[in-house]
C-alpha cells in the first residue's frame, strides 16, 4: 500500500511539474513572439538582463548628445510602473536612417532598450536626431526631428507611443501644435543644456489596460 501511495504522489508531482512547465512555456511564448522577422523590435534586445540605463550606438561620436530620462507610471499617473521595457529608435544626426541587417531582419542602427526600476525610472543616452526626408514629396520636404518609442508591459502586448518631438523645432507648425493639443497628445520634449549635453525629461503614463500586471 505504501508503494501505491508513493507512485500516486510521484505521478501527481510529475503532472503538476509538467503543467507548470507548460504554463511557463506558454507564458514565454506569449511574451516573445516566435516570428523573429515580423515581431516588434522591442523584443530584439540581446542583453540577458536589461536595466534602466542604456546608451544608443554612436553616442560618443555625436555632436548634440541627449540625455532622455523620466518615469513611467501606471494609468493612474501616480503609481510607478516597474519592469516596463522602453525601446527607442531614430535617425542619425543628418536625418538618415542607418539600416543594418541581422539574421535576415533589417533594423535601425540607432536604437536602445531600457527596463524601468522599482521606481519606474529610466535613462537613455542618445543624441538629437536630424530631420529626415519625407518620402515622395515634391519639392523635397523634411519632417521634424523624431524619436520613435515602443513600450512593453509585463503580461501585455507591446504598443507604440506617439513619436517624441522637440518643442523648439521650427518644423513643428502651429497647426501641428493645435492638433496635438486637441488630441491630448503630450509628445513634445523640452531640452536644457547641462555641460556638453542636452537633457530632456519625458514621463510616460501607460494605457489603462496595461495596469493589469
Amino acid at each position: 500500500m505504501k508503494n501505491v501511495f508513493t507512485l500516486l504522489f510521484l505521478a501527481l508531482f510529475a503532472s503538476t511539474a509538467f503543467a507548470q512547465s507548460t504554463l511557463l512555456t506558454a507564458s514565454i511564448a506569449d511574451e516573445i513572439p516566435t516570428n523573429y522577422k515580423k515581431r516588434s523590435p522591442v523584443y530584439d534586445y540581446t542583453e540577458v538582463n536589461l536595466n534602466n540605463v542604456d546608451t544608443i550606438p554612436g553616442f560618443d561620436a555625436t555632436t548634440n548628445k541627449l540625455k532622455l530620462t523620466g518615469t513611467i507610471y501606471l494609468s493612474d499617473g501616480v503609481t510607478p510602473a516597474k519592469d516596463v521595457v522602453l525601446y527607442i529608435e531614430h535617425a542619425d544626426e543628418a536625418g538618415e536612417y542607418d539600416i543594418k541587417k541581422e539574421h535576415g531582419k533589417k533594423y535601425i542602427e540607432h536604437r536602445g532598450w531600457v527596463k524601468t526600476d522599482a521606481n519606474g525610472t529610466y535613462t537613455l543616452y542618445t543624441f538629437m536626431p536630424g530631420e529626415a526626408i519625407i518620402p515622395i514629396t515634391q519639392p523635397e520636404r523634411r519632417s521634424p526631428k523624431q524619436i520613435f518609442p515602443i513600450v512593453k508591459v509585463p503580461g501585455e502586448k507591446a504598443y507604440n507611443l506617439s513619436a517624441f518631438m522637440f518643442d523648439n523645432d521650427p518644423l513643428i507648425t502651429k497647426t501641428c501644435r493645435k492638433r496635438l493639443k486637441r488630441k491630448g497628445i503630450d509628445c513634445l520634449l523640452t531640452t536644457t543644456q547641462e555641460g556638453d549635453m542636452l537633457v530632456a525629461t519625458k514621463d510616460i503614463i501607460l494605457k489603462a489596460d496595461a495596469a493589469a500586471y
